[in-house]
């Protein structure tokens, strides 16, 4: 009994020793505590340097949340950004890009951001044949960037990725004009190419769209619509294989362009 007793206060501090000796393998305890901003910040940035971008993504989050009010969590928001970006994370990239911006708006860094949600959308345009939802988007946020930023550095890019954006969404429409022309329904043909000529006329599908207005104005006997088409095409487009068809077209029926002031 006397050597139990004499024994017992040894294991109590063999149990303190263990115990104190033990919580650096504590599944639980958070391994970034204690550390530095600029060491967190230093170790994501190898991150993604070696290509682990969204490795680094998350470890920028987790220098937020370990330094909510320094000026490095500032700096791993933006960041943060730009990784899961180059990771192809575009919900995770646009999340923090929108962080950013909210809660710097007025930051030298937010035309940045503003971009990035743009191109996080605009990197998901797929072809004519498919949805074009991300083609939308992706033209409402980079249309942010010129109106919001137009002195910043992004703008003139943004602008070069509207009228890309623009010309997908343009050959959407005559992609499905041209279909309905080729089952007969000319009037909603006619509708589509109006869509093109009304808002996207800057692209490199308005030729065309008037070279189908007059054939398809010509389908339905409008001949003075038909001819109206296709002077604004001989105006606009003189020299364009467009207009070349369609003078060939008007000429078939004994007609040729005239532009009636009373048209669309």
């Amino acid at each position: 009994m006397r050597l139990m007793l004499r024994l017992a206060p040894i294991a109590v501090l063999t149990l303190i020793l263990a115990a104190c000796s033990g919580k650096d393998d504590d599944p639980f305890a958070d391994p970034y505590a204690g550390r530095s901003a600029a060491s967190i910040y230093a170790e994501a940035e190898a991150l993604l340097n070696d290509g682990n971008a969204v490795e680094a993504g998350e470890m920028l989050e987790e220098l937020e949340r370990v330094h909510p009010y320094s000026e490095w969590a500032k700096r791993a928001m933006i960041m943060s950004a730009f990784a899961y970006y180059q990771a192809t994370e575009f919900d995770r990239a646009r999340l923090a890009a929108q962080r950013f911006i909210d809660f710097f708006p007025s930051d030298p860094e937010a035309p940045y951001a503003q971009y990035i949600i743009g191109l996080s959308w605009y990197d998901q345009i797929v072809d004519v044949a498919r949805d074009q939802g991300a083609t939308r988007q992706a033209l409402e946020e980079l249309q942010k960037v010129v109106q919001r930023y137009p002195a910043s550095d992004y703008a003139r890019e943004a602008q070069l990725k509207i009228d890309l954006a623009n010309d997908q969404l343009a050959g959407k429409e005559m992609m499905i004009g041209r279909y309905y022309l080729g089952q007969g329904r000319f009037i909603a043909g006619i509708n589509r190419f109006k869509t093109v000529l009304t808002l996207y006329q800057t692209t490199s599908h308005a030729p065309e769209a008037l070279h189908r207005l007059v054939e398809a104005y010509l389908s339905l006997g409008i001949t003075d619509e038909a001819r109206t088409a296709g002077a604004v095409l001989a105006y606009n487009f003189p020299g364009s294989e467009w207009y070349e068809a369609s003078y060939s077209r008007l000429q078939g029926e004994g007609l040729a362009p005239w532009e009636d002031e009373e048209s669309w």
